[in-house]
């Protein structure tokens, strides 16, 4: 994440919709050396997607009546109050995608399609980090979520470390997943083998 970023004191300003629990970013924080404004996540979302398409703003009803609109220009359409955002075009845009090709062409894996893309074409620069690189070719052209137009850069990780920064496992998840892992270890061995014959009690009455 921004950990390393914070650490080296190259954020000046988050604009976030959620900030986690990284302690130095609180620390910053609370001693007044970062900034912090707070954008809900679909309009943080169409910020980036505007800047992309160079639009310079736009208007939403999210965020009217509360501390979000604040110093921010109100209009009324059709009666209905909205709150003018404008959009973000980022010096640098660091992106995580599952697969490129030479040209740059990029696959995402799942949800990674989210913010990912809106924030690549967003971005001046486009930095993306991916773990396999291929021919160009090799992605179906239904399967490129974002063209290589868009980026500028490329960097191979082909193992990268799935940091949890604090993992929280309750007893009863732990418990429904051992009986999970145990039920799928005898469909295996049933599907592998024969079923096993009834265990008989051998011990009886002498002189039966």
């Amino acid at each position: 994440g921004l950990g390393k970023l914070l650490e080296t004191r190259q954020i000046k300003k988050m604009i976030a919709s959620y900030v986690g629990e990284n302690k130095e970013f609180e620390r910053q924080y609370l001693a007044g050396e970062l900034e912090l404004e707070f954008t809900p996540q679909g309009t943080l979302a169409e910020k980036l997607r505007a800047g992309g398409a160079g639009i310079p703003a736009f208007f939403t009803k999210t965020g009217v009546g509360t501390q979000v609109a604040e110093g921010k220009e109100l209009r009324e359409f059709d009666g209905e109050t909205y709150v003018m955002e404008r959009s973000l075009v980022p010096d640098v845009a660091l992106v995580k995608a599952d697969v490129a090709d030479k040209s740059g062409n990029l696959r995402f894996r799942l949800t990674a399609r989210n913010f990912n893309p809106a924030a690549a074409m967003a971005g001046k620069i486009c930095i993306v980090e991916v773990e396999k690189i291929v021919e160009v070719g090799e992605i179906a052209p239904d399967d490129i979520h974002l063209p290589g137009i868009y980026v500028h850069r490329i960097v191979l990780n082909a193992t990268p470390e799935k940091r949890i920064e604090k993992r929280t496992v309750s007893a009863a998840v732990d418990a429904v997943a051992a009986k999970v892992e145990a039920q799928a270890a005898i469909a295996q061995a049933a599907a592998g083998s024969e079923v096993p014959a009834p265990v008989k009690n051998n011990t009886s009455k002498k002189g039966a």
